[in-house]
């Protein structure tokens, strides 16, 4: 082969050569974009939500530096083990303290028994204030069967319900309640709730919210440190 056919042929190997360097360095760049997409996406997945606690009934202090949410749903037996056993903790060391309010938002999804027991404790924090709407509140987890084949069965019924109040409540304040809850009065309220589970993306129940994060924890420590170290960042 003359020298001028491998000049030639050097020649008509260097566009080919630059094509597969400029395709290397295009992937490469659309490598880093995807990877500083993804941890920007990963350290943004747990960041602080706008969470509007007005109208939604809570305990404890409402300037209390550390606000607390449960997502709940009064059908739900993991809700009824977490107010029988966490939150009577919550409360004694976190709430009764001044460290934290608590706040309660329905998540109404098991069945139907969810939405009516949710509105009517809508209807009861409406008519009759807060701290009645928490004596109800834990009347229906204490009336909770706890087991799983009772989220089956519909047993929340208007009946129940009224029959319920009616334990705490005069029987003026049980008939404006009942008046009140078949006028469909809470539907609003129960709304602003299912809206915000959508908003705030919460799958399950009970999810919890310290100052608008999702708590990711596994213990009641980790609970406790996580409302720490939200009270150190006010």
């Amino acid at each position: 082969m003359s020298k001028k056919k491998k000049k030639q042929q050097n020649k008509s190997n260097k566009p080919s050569k630059i094509i597969v360097w400029i395709i290397g360095i295009v992937a490469i760049v659309i490598a880093v974009i995807i990877f500083l997409s993804n941890a920007n996406t990963s350290s943004n997945t747990n960041s602080a939500n706008e969470i509007d606690y007005d109208g939604q009934p809570f305990l404890g202090e409402e300037s209390a530096p550390v606000k607390i949410v449960e997502f709940g749903d009064y059908k739900c037996i993991h809700c009824k083990n977490f107010n029988d056993t966490l939150f009577p903790q919550i409360k004694k060391d976190l709430v009764d303290t001044g460290k934290a309010s608590f706040y309660f938002i329905n998540y109404s999804f098991i069945n139907t028994d969810s939405i009516r027991s949710a509105k009517f404790a809508e209807t009861v924090y409406k008519e009759l204030g807060n701290e009645k709407f928490w004596e109800f509140h834990e009347l229906l987890f204490e009336n909770h069967p706890g087991n799983m084949e009772s989220e089956k069965k519909d047993v929340l019924t208007q009946s129940f319900l009224e029959e319920a109040l009616s334990k705490i409540a005069t029987d003026e304040e049980t008939k404006k309640v009942m008046d009140s809850f078949e006028k469909d009065s809470a539907d609003a309220a129960w709304k602003t709730d299912m809206d915000m589970v959508k908003e705030l993306n919460v799958q399950s129940t009970p999810t919890l919210f310290i100052n608008g994060k999702k708590f990711e924890g596994s213990s009641y420590d980790d609970l406790k440190k996580a409302v720490e170290e939200a009270a150190n960042k006010e």
